[in-house]
């Protein structure tokens, strides 16, 4: 692989056609103009990526968990041991993971894939066909990836956003599944938005002060040691992020070239969103922020982003699991606006009817 894999074309931006037709359709729906608040926006977004007003219902959104291990985590930054990547990708599939039943109650469908896991061999083929490597390195005393390695993680997530289009999803979520991959992250956000370890360093999977001391120092170093290549987004996955952050960047930036929806979830996917904008310029127009997590670096790369996240219910998990939490508030928005009535068609007169008029 060479960085010619990671090289996009130019974003389209979202149907602005369809976009203003849904505008002026719910200013035509029985209620109040704005009255529905943050469901209008959504369902805006919605038809504009569908190019159509009203726009459809989704039939198959679908989640796909990126998994992955990290060097890093031997300088003690998480409070569970790498194995923990392995065993989760297997509990995954076997549908017993917290992202599995959320999917189900959201109506979604979860797909794992080992971009690099720790282990010996892939759980199954499936989940392992796009495997890079073993492990990523430890991004404070070593590159993550080599320069091919990167490339080829970018173009895994690539590969997997047209595998999953070209089977007929509707919307994409992407999910994260990887010990120490929230120091990886955490160090990518701070160096795309220029700020210090101590601000954006958060708790991770639960670590006590002396783990959150190690982990701010991980991040100081690999910072330090990506500053030279900052202005490179392909250079900085390769230094301080990491496989699996490289295959998402992939996966996000190339779902906005097939003009398809993203759900964005925590920390670690917002982390490799804010490195996929800046290989595909105009790729967050098609993206939506599925919620907040307590992370603090998460707040920073929304802001960077200029997201606005849809829940803030205070989670923390990675999986894509808050993303699938907003995802029946988009079915919402759908729904509101393609299937309330029109002030015309129920007979009502509206705010600016002479019969209002006093």
């Amino acid at each position: 692989m060479t960085d010619s894999d990671a090289t996009f074309d130019s974003v389209v931006a979202p149907d602005a056609d369809a976009a203003a037709a849904a505008r002026d359709r719910q200013t035509r729906l029985t209620k109040p103009p704005g009255s529905l608040g943050r469901l209008e926006e959504l369902s805006v977004w919605v038809a504009a990526c569908q190019g159509m007003c009203p726009p459809k219902p989704l039939t198959r959104p679908r989640i796909v968990v990126f998994a992955g291990d990290h060097g890093v985590t031997r300088s003690g930054v998480s409070a569970f041991p790498a194995e923990v990547t392995a065993q989760m990708v297997a509990n995954f599939d076997a549908g017993g993971a917290a992202i599995n039943v959320l999917a189900d109650v959201a109506g979604a469908s979860v797909r794992v894939a080992d971009i690099c896991v720790d282990c010996d061999e892939p759980h199954s083929p499936a989940i392992g066909a796009h495997k890079v490597r073993r492990g990523s390195g430890n991004i404070a005393v070593e590159d993550a990836l080599s320069a091919d390695e990167a490339a080829a993680a970018v173009a895994a997530g690539r590969r997997i956003a047209d595998e999953e289009v070209d089977a007929g999803a509707d919307l994409l979520i992407a999910g994260d599944m990887g010990i120490g991959n929230t120091t990886a992250a955490t160090t990518l956000v701070a160096a795309l938005a220029g700020a210090e370890p101590v601000v954006v360093v958060g708790r991770g999977t639960g670590i006590d002060d002396r783990g959150w001391m190690r982990k701010t120092s991980a991040v100081r170093d690999a910072l330090y040691r990506a500053r030279n290549v900052v202005d490179d987004p392909l250079a900085l996955l390769r230094v301080c992020g990491g496989a699996d952050l490289a295959a998402m960047a992939g996966f996000c930036a190339q779902a906005a070239l097939r003009r398809t929806p993203v759900l964005l979830d925590g920390l670690v996917v917002t982390a490799a969103a804010l490195v996929a904008e800046r290989l595909a310029p105009g790729a967050r127009a098609w993206w939506q922020a599925g919620h907040r997590s307590t992370e603090p670096a998460h707040a920073l790369a929304l802001a960077q982003l200029r997201l606005e996240p849809i829940v803030d219910l205070r989670m923390r998990l990675g999986e894509g699991t808050g993303a699938a939490v907003a995802l029946p508030i988009v079915r919402a928005a759908i729904a509101t606006l393609s299937s309330m009535a029109t002030f015309d068609e129920a007979g009502i007169s509206d705010s600016d009817s002479p019969a209002d008029e006093s």
